[in-house]
């Protein structure tokens, strides 16, 4: 898709909508339960911000080639990897992988830097990579918890919820993958129903499984189904995270789903999960180097697998208490760390996937704010383009909150304006406001501000900025009461977005099919 071709598709979904929806989040409404739309991605307008120099970007990349070419990475229960790695000229001794300064890099030449995911409802198609921007909800967590009910595990009425609230979001460009495990449904079929909960509940791109490759190809096959065999063969339709168990080991689970996905033209998305100090190295720039050496093995994995498929280039740092030996989220270092790593996949002509809104705090309180905004920020300032984990992420990623998920949703909406930068023209420049206001006068009363007040500034949806007299007379509540209110009120709204008949029906006989012909496994 050419350059122009992109600009199209992120102004066809809200040609018809107020100026405000295009690049910023002002207000358009004084109704705060009215539903307002937004754009299918975000165009960034400001530039990504590039820390680190020349010099110490080639001793990152050459500590990562030492690793890869000195160390090797071992491939485990995928001898058909192995075969391909071998001819394509690595050194294969066993499981034990070694590639030369530059192999990799190579192979990566034919990974497009910028691809299409299709929703099945077009106005909700994304762009990824580029200038392009994607929120998309938290995924993996095996609890959920709101205000009213605690911590719990997840179920299959969840899951479904945050597919709901994810859809209903204006500020959310994408349906996630495994928004919360749906514990109540086998293991062995959970991801039937998960991937069915996307393609019904939502119209927005979603993610499949990738718990093994029968599971990967069970979603590739019913996205067949939604879109038609031939689309998908030519245009990506689903996302598959498929994750290096850290340090330098990649399990022939996740290489077979990784090649599933890349042999039906489906974009897998390679992500190391580096714990400080556990499965990697204490330091940030060690860290990073080996996270880029193990991204570089499974992002070219693709495209031996079939040159040109989609991928995307992940990563996730994290840091650890190294009193207790607890997961750290949402601090400093790795948030710095994201930027260099932005620089790297851009250095490869991959579209990057990094950071989002990550906390340890088990509320949805200001720790919990704090550490998202530290995190995602680095994710906005880095270049990803599709950023996993926008909404929801509390507890370390052990629990999906629902009064996180609306705080998080409406950071990103403000994030909406803030990537949009300044427009500098006649209209921004205000000369008639200056004419018209005399020295010591106001701007409330202007033409000027009468014009623009509806556009200006993104009206928050979650924050109080009444009077604290207001505010007490109002019942004295906090955000994440307020978030409380807004989730239960998004759900009481949503509207499923059409789905045909018969297709619907050919996805369920599917499921039907495939449920059948295995035992329930529990574990």
């Amino acid at each position: 898709m050419s350059e122009s071709d992109t600009q199209g598709l992120a102004g066809s979904t809200v040609a018809t909508e107020p100026k405000r929806n295009r690049r910023t989040g002002g207000r358009e409404r004084r109704d705060p339960n009215a539903k307002i739309t937004g754009p299918a991605y975000i165009k960034r307008v400001i530039p990504t911000y590039d820390i680190m120099g020349e010099e110490s970007l080639l001793k990152i990349e050459a500590t990562a080639d030492r690793i890869l070419a000195e160390v090797g990475l071992d491939i485990r229960d995928d001898d058909e990897v192995l075969a391909m790695f071998k001819k394509s000229g690595a050194k294969v001794d066993g499981m034990r992988v070694r590639f030369e300064p530059g192999h990799l890099r190579e192979v990566l030449k034919t990974a497009p830097k910028e691809f299409t995911q299709h929703a099945r409802n077009p106005a909700h198609s994304v762009q990824i990579g580029g200038n392009n921007v994607v929120f998309s909800p938290a995924y993996g967590s095996p609890f959920v918890m709101d205000l009213d009910r605690g911590r719990r595990y997840g179920t299959l009425d969840d899951f479904q919820n945050f597919i709901k609230l994810a859809y209903n979001c204006p500020w959310l460009h994408h349906s996630g993958g495994t928004v919360c495990e749906p514990t109540d449904v086998p293991v062995n079929k959970r991801h039937l129903d998960m991937v069915y909960a996307h393609m019904r509940y939502s119209d927005k791109g979603y993610m499949g499984s990738i718990t093994s490759e029968e599971r990967a190809e069970d979603s590739i096959a019913m996205s067949r189904l939604l879109f038609g065999a031939d689309f998908v063969d030519k245009n990506c339709v689903i996302l598959g995270n498929v994750n290096v168990n850290s340090p330098l080991l990649w399990d022939g689970t996740m290489t077979k789903s990784a090649r599933a996905y890349a042999r039906a033209n489906q974009a897998a998305v390679i992500v190391p999960f580096i714990l400080g100090g556990a499965m990697g190295p204490v330091t940030n720039a060690g860290a990073i180097a080996q996270a880029h050496a193990e991204t570089l093995v499974g992002c070219a994995m693709t495209q031996l697998e079939r040159p040109g498929a989609p991928v995307i280039y992940g990563n996730f740092l994290s840091s650890m208490s190294l009193r207790s030996g607890s997961p750290t989220f949402g601090t400093p270092e790795p948030a710095i760390g994201s930027m260099v790593v932005g620089q790297l996949a851009r250095r490869l002509n991959l579209p990057l996937r990094c950071a989002g809104s990550f906390t340890t705090s088990k509320l949805p309180d200001g720790q919990a704010m704090q550490e998202s905004v530290m995190s995602m920020l680095s994710a906005v300032h880095c270049g990803a383009n599709f950023i996993l984990h926008s909404a929801g992420f509390l507890d370390g990623l052990l629990s999906m909150s629902y009064e996180k998920f609306m705080m998080d949703a409406d950071f990103c909406g403000a994030l909406h304006s803030y990537l949009g930068g300044v427009t500098v023209d006649d209209n921004t420049l205000a000369m008639n406001a200056f004419e018209q206001v005399t020295p010591g006068g106001h701007y409330l009363g202007s033409a000027h501000t009468m014009a623009n007040y509806t556009t200006a500034f993104y009206d928050s949806s979650i924050s109080d900025d009444t009077p604290f007299e207001t505010w007490t007379e109002a019942g004295q509540t906090d955000a994440a009461t307020r978030a409380n209110r807004r989730w239960k009120q998004s759900l009481a709204d949503y509207v499923a977005p059409a789905l045909d008949v018969a297709v619907d029906e050919s996805i369920r006989d599917f499921m039907d099919r495939k449920k059948a012909s295995m035992p329930d496994q529990w574990y």
